[in-house]
C-alpha cells in the first residue's frame, strides 16, 4: 500500500507539474511576458514545482531528511543520471557563456547550501539570502540577454482561460501529489526499516527530477545539447536557492547529520566534476556520460551503507 502512495504521488506531480507549466506559460504568453523572462521564472519554477512542493510539505511534518534530501538528491541525480543519460545518447555541448554565467551562479548557490548546513541548518535569515541570490542571478540573466528576448511572447496556443484553468489545476495535482509521495515514502522508510534520509536522497529525489530527465533526454535526442545542458544546471541553481530558500522561509529546517557527513559533499564534488568536465573539452562525451553514470550506481550503494 505505501508503495502504492509514492507511485500515485509521483505520477500526480508528474502531471501536475505539465499541466502548471503549459497553463503558466499561455497565460504569460497572452499578457505579453517575454519569452526569456517566461523561461527563467515559470518555466524554471515550474518543473521545479514537485520538489518545492515536496520539501515543504516533508518540513512541516517534521522530515528534514526528505526535505533536504530531495534538495541534495536530485541535484546529484541531475548530474550524474541526468546528464551522464543525455550524454551517452549524443555527446552533450558546453557553451562558454553558460559555463561562466550559470557555472559560477551554481558554485556559488553549492558554496552557500554548504556553509548553510555546516552552520546548523537552513533558517528564515538563509531562506531570505538564498532568495536574494536567486533574484540577483535572474536579473544578471534578464539584463545580459534581453537584446535577444524579443519585445513579448507569441500570443499563440491556448486562450487564456485555459491556460489559467490548466495552471490552476496543475497547482491542485502537484499540492496532492507531494502529500501522497511524503507520506508514503514517510511510512515505506518505517515499514521497512530504512532512514527516511535514504528515501529522500533516492526515491524522492529521482521522482521529482523526473522532469528534468524528460527535458534532457528529449533535448539530446534532438541535436539541442545546449538545452540539455542548461537544463541542470539552471534546476540545480533553482534547487538550492529556490526550493530551499522558499522552504525555509516558510518553515525552518535542520541539516540532517548523514546529509552533512556525506551527501552534501558527494553534491558539491560532482558539481564540481561536471564543470570540469565541461571547461576541458566544452563538452560532456558520452565516455565521460558512462562516468557519471558510474559514479551514481557508486553513490547509491555507499547511500545505502553510510545512512543505514
Amino acid at each position: 500500500m505505501d508503495i502504492l502512495l509514492v507511485a500515485a504521488g509521483l505520477v500526480l506531480l508528474l502531471a501536475g507539474g505539465e499541466a502548471l507549466v503549459r497553463g503558466a506559460v499561455a497565460v504569460a504568453g497572452r499578457l505579453g511576458v517575454s519569452p526569456l523572462l517566461i523561461g527563467l521564472t515559470v518555466v524554471g519554477f515550474g518543473t521545479s514545482m514537485p520538489e518545492l512542493v515536496t520539501s515543504l510539505q516533508a518540513a512541516m511534518i517534521g522530515s528534514p531528511g526528505i526535505a533536504v534530501g530531495n534538495v541534495v538528491g536530485s541535484n546529484v541525480a541531475n548530474v550524474l543520471l541526468i546528464l551522464g543519460v543525455g550524454a551517452l545518447i549524443t555527446p552533450i555541448a558546453c557553451a562558454r557563456p553558460t559555463l561562466l554565467r550559470d557555472g559560477a551562479a551554481l558554485v556559488v548557490a553549492t558554496l552557500a547550501c554548504v556553509l548553510a548546513a555546516l552552520a546548523g541548518g537552513f533558517g528564515r535569515p538563509v531562506g531570505g539570502v538564498f532568495l536574494v541570490l536567486l533574484a540577483l542571478y535572474l536579473f544578471v540573466c534578464i539584463r545580459q540577454e534581453d537584446g535577444a528576448a524579443g519585445a513579448g511572447a507569441e500570443a499563440g496556443g491556448w486562450p487564456f482561460w485555459l491556460g489559467a484553468l490548466a495552471a490552476l489545476g496543475g497547482l491542485a495535482l502537484t499540492v496532492l501529489g507531494a502529500r501522497l509521495l511524503v507520506a508514503g515514502s514517510v511510512r515505506l522508510a518505517a515499514g521497512a526499516g530504512i532512514p527516511e534520509t535514504v528515501i529522500g536522497l533516492s526515491v524522492v529525489a529521482v521522482g521529482t527530477s523526473l522532469p528534468e530527465l524528460v527535458t534532457t533526454v528529449t533535448a539530446a535526442r534532438r541535436g539541442q545539447t545546449d538545452i540539455a545542458f542548461g537544463n541542470v544546471i539552471g534546476s540545480n541553481i533553482y534547487n538550492i536557492l529556490g526550493i530551499l530558500g522558499v522552504t525555509a522561509l516558510v518553515h525552518p529546517i535542520e541539516a540532517p547529520p548523514g546529509i552533512v557527513a556525506f551527501d552534501l559533499w558527494v553534491m558539491a564534488g560532482t558539481t564540481l566534476l561536471l564543470l570540469a568536465f565541461a571547461w576541458t573539452g566544452r563538452r560532456l562525451s558520452r565516455g565521460e556520460g558512462a562516468a557519471l553514470l558510474v559514479g551514481y550506481a557508486v553513490y547509491l550503494g555507499a547511500l545505502v551503507v553510510v545512512e543505514a
